[in-house]
Parts: structure tokens; C-alpha cells; sequence
């Protein structure tokens, strides 16, 4: 018996359809950003080939020219939202300049991005993936906190393709169907469990960090039950958080006293998800979607998942 299993398509002009003095513009911007993860999943899939067929600067055997996956990915996502007519600006933690659409053809939004997150994993066949994070535009301003996100959400390219997006009503996840090239909703309303059995960070990095963070990792390693995991990727990390439960952690450490990860580009768009689906997201024990950044590349620490395990890191940093 055929079952309706809305599109990405369906769930955004619904939420259209819902909003107060909806223009169309929001649907638009999101399409692009939806047929872009597709053409992006498509090129991940044949990285392995890319290598095959002809190297950077060269071309290969259909006559175009061959681009490392995250040079190709950036462009792609940075021409596709210029020239849509939706954005105002973009940012990409590729480039340490902004890009400005035509003032004749700018719209009213901003667009945060990481555009292949864990592209180092590449190479190992790892999940990498892309993270976004829309505000509407306020003046001549790119820094807002986190808390005025309108949009954030990743893509996932792994076994499946998922898309996963929060509108701030709830984090749902869409699978991508390569038989008829739609995103289906396979994850509606996502909740992080209260509390998992995963702790997720660079222990690598143990004799960096506070006596604090140290004294919370030994204990934890001691609970039943309790295993570490740690892919390198955050999009693949807090996508596991996302349905296993769990806390991942990016913390401030002696190498790196304001943290690894950047506020507006990774830290912001998990943290809007993570509350969203039930989550809790800290940062120097406070939300990270409270701070007012200064510049669009700042860094920050970041600890976040299931809400009780969270809680049990701040009783050790408190």
C-alpha cells in the first residue's frame, strides 16, 4: 500500500504556509541550498574516481576540470546563494573575506556555512558534511548571536545522504532517495535521548585541558557502560549525539584558550539544533548563542548533547 512521505520540498512550503507574512523568499533560499547538498552528495561519491580521472589543474576524460572536493564544494554553495537573489551576504569558513551579492540583486538574508566539514577524512572515506546557518539581515551588520539563527542545519554524507534542519519549531532529518533524487522526511521530529552512553572528544588533547575537564573524562571512563567515539568530523560526531545521545566536546584547552571550533560557522548552528531537539549546548558555562561576536571567524569552546550529560559536565567545571 502506497504510504505519503512528505519531501523536503512539502516540509518547507508547509512551514511557508504557516508563517505570518510569508514571501516565498525563505522556500527559495532553502531549495538552493537543498539542490546544492545534492549536486555536493553526488561529487562525494565519486571523489575516489576524481583521483583516478586527473588531478587538480588538470582535466579529465569528459573534458572538465578537476577541483579538490572542497574548493568545488565552496564555489558551488557561494554562486548558488549569491546568485539566487535571497542572500545579502554569505560566509564560508573557506574564505576570510565575506562575499556580498550585487546590491542590485541582494536579498535579505545572511548564510553562514561550512562547506565540507571533515574534509580531511576524505581521503579514509569517513562522513563529512555541510553545515549552514541563516539570519536575517539587520542593518549592515554580519554579527549576530546565535539566538537570532532563523534556519540552521548539515547535511551528512555517509552510507545516506540526510539533511538535517531546524526552522526553530523542532529538528526534523530527511533521507535522500537516489531513485527519485527527493529528500524524504525519515526523522521527523528528532529528540536527543536524555542521557547516552558516548562521550566524543580528542583525547589527544588530555594534558591540554583543565583540571576539570580532566577530572570529569577519568570519571566518566569509569561508568558503566560508557565508550568513547571520535570521528574528527562534527557534522558526523553530533549527528551520532543526535540519535544515539551523548555529549561532545570541544573545550578551551592551554594550546587554545578561546577554543577550536568557529562560533558563527560550527558552534552557533549545532547549538540552535542541539536546544531544538531537546539538547543543552555550553560554552565557558554559559549558551553560546548569547554571545556577541566580533568578528565572523571568532572561535569558541563548545560542550554539548544529551541534557544529562551535560549537566554532569558542569558539576565537575562548576
Amino acid at each position: 500500500m502506497y504510504k505519503y512521505v512528505p519531501t523536503f520540498t512539502d516540509y518547507i512550503i508547509q512551514e511557508q504556509r504557516n508563517a505570518n507574512h510569508a514571501t516565498g523568499s525563505f522556500t527559495n533560499l532553502m531549495a538552493q541550498i537543498e539542490n546544492s547538498a545534492k549536486i555536493i552528495a553526488s561529487h562525494v561519491k565519486a571523489s575516489g574516481l576524481v583521483d583516478i580521472l586527473g588531478k587538480t589543474g588538470e582535466t579529465n576524460t569528459f573534458g572538465e576540470e578537476v577541483q579538490k572536493l572542497d574548493e568545488f564544494t565552496n564555489k558551488l554553495l557561494v554562486d548558488t546563494l549569491i546568485s539566487s537573489g535571497e542572500v545579502y551576504a554569505v560566509i564560508s569558513e573557506e574564505m576570510e573575506q565575506p562575499v556580498y551579492a550585487p546590491k542590485e540583486h541582494a536579498g535579505n538574508y545572511i548564510v553562514y556555512f561550512d562547506p565540507l566539514d571533515g574534509s580531511s577524512n576524505i581521503d579514509t572515506n569517513s562522513p563529512i558534511g555541510t553545515i549552514f546557518s541563516i539570519y536575517k539581515k539587520e542593518g549592515d551588520t554580519l554579527l549576530q548571536p546565535g539566538k537570532n539563527q532563523i534556519a540552521a542545519g548539515y547535511i551528512i554524507y555517509g552510507s545516506s545522504v540526510m539533511f538535517v534542519y531546524t526552522f526553530g519549531h523542532g529538528v526534523n532529518g530527511f533521507t535522500l532517495d537516489p531513485a527519485v533524487g527527493s529528500f524524504l522526511l525519515s526523522h521527523p521530529n528528532m529528540q536527543m535521548p536524555k542521557k547516552g552512553k558516548i562521550y566524543s572528544i580528542n583525547e589527544a588533547y588530555y594534558n591540554r585541558l583543565d583540571k576539570g575537564i580532566q577530572e570529569y573524562i577519568t570519571a566518566i571512563k569509569d561508568q558503566d557502560g560508557m565508550r568513547a567515539r571520535f570521528v574528527g568530523s562534527l557534522v558526523a560526531d553530533m549527528h551520532r549525539t543526535f540519535i544515539k545521545g551523548g555529549v561532545f566536546l570541544y573545550p578551551a584547552d592551554k594550546k587554545q584558550p578561546e577554543g577550536k571550533l568557529r562560533l558563527m560557522l560550527e558552534v552557533n548552528p549545532f547549538a540552535f539544533l542541539a536546544e531544538q531537539a531537546g539538547g543543552k549546548a555550553i560554552s565557558n558555562l554559559a549558551s553560546p548563542l548569547d554571545i556577541i561576536p566580533t568578528s565572523i571567524h571568532q572561535r569558541a569552546s563548545i560542550v554539548m548533547g544529551s541534557s544529562e550529560n551535560v549537566d554532569e559536565y558542569l558539576s565537575y567545571i562548576k
